[in-house]
């Protein structure tokens, strides 16, 4: 009986929730845009010319967002955006797409393939594990989705890029952000108005490597 009541207090909240109501208006697929935006007006991060890439883009609302802001003259993007989710996601104009679980390997490789030899401005993931309600379970997979997207970043940012990445407060999260800092120069945190007050996830922006990997020209 308790879920049932709580399921439809959920639906009312979501049904009136103002960033609902404006995703809709503006069309974006998730009210999840809205997050991304205030981080990146605060940051002062995203403009014309850049490479990014969006780790578990789906639905979509973020590599939206990434679109806007790269599109020049008769919207066409002005630098790349490569997208990556296990989910399927419908296009978005100008976006590259690749549908996979971004723990495997081969999957990692598609997306390296696809980028070539060129550096990235900026990392954007929205990834989260599957939570199984298990304290020390659910840290861990939070911590492994984080740690992959910053393995990932090192290894494909530009010296002065930055990563936006999904963490959640508790168990865990300050090991994640300490793991942050050994390899950035500047990691902040983020909780945007977006995201919703009952809710324990963080966004961590980390900006500056401190030891830049060397790009492979061969």
């Amino acid at each position: 009986m308790a879920k049932k009541k709580f399921s439809k207090e959920w639906i009312k909240q979501h049904i009136n929730d103002p960033y609902v109501k404006m995703a809709q208006q503006k069309g974006y697929r998730a009210r999840a845009a809205f997050k991304l935006i205030e981080i990146l007006e605060s940051e002062k991060l995203m403009r014309k010319g850049n490479i990014i890439v969006d780790l578990g883009s789906a639905p979509g609302s973020w590599s939206q967002v990434a679109r806007e802001r790269l599109a020049g003259p008769g919207g066409i993007i002005d630098g790349r955006v490569i997208a990556l989710d296990i989910l399927p996601m419908e296009p978005v104009a100008g976006v590259e797409f690749i549908q996979g679980d971004f723990r495997e390997d081969a999957v990692l490789e598609q997306l390296r393939a696809q980028i070539g030899n060129q550096p990235v401005d900026l990392v954007i993931s929205d990834m989260a594990p599957n939570l199984s309600g298990v304290s020390s379970a659910d840290s861990a997979r939070i911590q492994h989705v984080c740690e992959l997207a910053m393995d990932f970043a090192i290894n494909h940012l530009k010296p002065d890029g930055a990563l936006i990445v999904k963490a959640f407060h508790g168990s865990g999260f300050s090991q994640i952000v300490e793991m942050f800092k050994q390899h950035f120069k500047r990691v902040v945190e983020r909780k945007p108005k977006a995201s919703r007050d009952r809710s324990s996830e963080t966004f961590l922006v980390a900006r500056g490597l401190k030891h830049p990997v060397e790009p492979d020209n061969s």
